[in-house]
């Protein structure tokens, strides 16, 4: 299907029998639908006539940098290699934060970002008084279905041009990085650096 930009995420609440879809844009409008959760692909991807929702349920993703390089599962790691004929990129499922008002505003769309096969999400700790990012066995539904946000596996979503950037909820300021081949990635509030923190989410088929 190729590259998918973002215009941004609509959210899915339960009330009254329906679901309130609320646009990351337009936090005001509440659309009546029967499903959740919905991603809109970008106006290039719709012919400029606005978001476009596409299926329900957890959307899969791959996950790539400028330089062409693609997230990896080794272990229960996520490194970043250069994209090829030989390489099989993690597929990366991603959920809106279902109860996003106890969280700061105007930061971005606060997201869950998981894997499947098998199911691991990445969530952030302090350890030795520093933010890591870790991937840990969770399934990405269990988080969305809590009664209010995980903030150790949430994160910022924001649109750079047309790519992202995902700023960790229990560290802000600090956000997704990668930076040499075969290395994992890890979180870095050193931006403008040779540090990398902008990504191509593409959909998957």
């Amino acid at each position: 299907m190729g590259q998918v930009s973002w215009d941004g995420v609509l959210e899915a609440q339960t009330t009254s029998n329906h679901l309130c879809i609320l646009q990351h844009f337009c936090p005001s409008l509440c659309v009546a639908l029967t499903t959740w959760p919905f991603l809109p692909l970008g106006p290039g991807d719709s012919g400029g006539r606005g978001p476009l929702l596409i299926s329900a349920g957890p959307q899969t993703w791959e996950v790539s940098d400028r330089d062409q390089q693609v997230w990896i599962l080794q272990g229960e790691t996520l490194v970043m290699v250069p994209r090829s004929s030989n390489v099989t990129p993690a597929t990366v499922t991603i959920l809106p934060c279902k109860y996003p008002e106890p969280l700061e505003q105007g930061r971005g769309v606060p997201i869950y970002l998981g894997t499947q096969d098998p199911d691991m999400c990445l969530f952030c700790e302090e350890v030795d008084r520093w933010p890591r990012l870790w991937l840990k066995e969770q399934n990405i539904l269990d988080l969305y279905n809590q009664v209010g946000p995980v903030r150790p596996f949430l994160f910022y979503h924001s649109r750079d041009g047309n790519t992202s950037t995902f700023e960790s909820v229990a560290f802000p300021g600090w956000l997704i990085a990668s930076s040499q081949v075969g290395q994992p990635i890890f979180l870095t509030s050193d931006l403008g650096t040779t540090n990398n923190t902008n990504f191509y989410l593409n959909l998957k088929a």
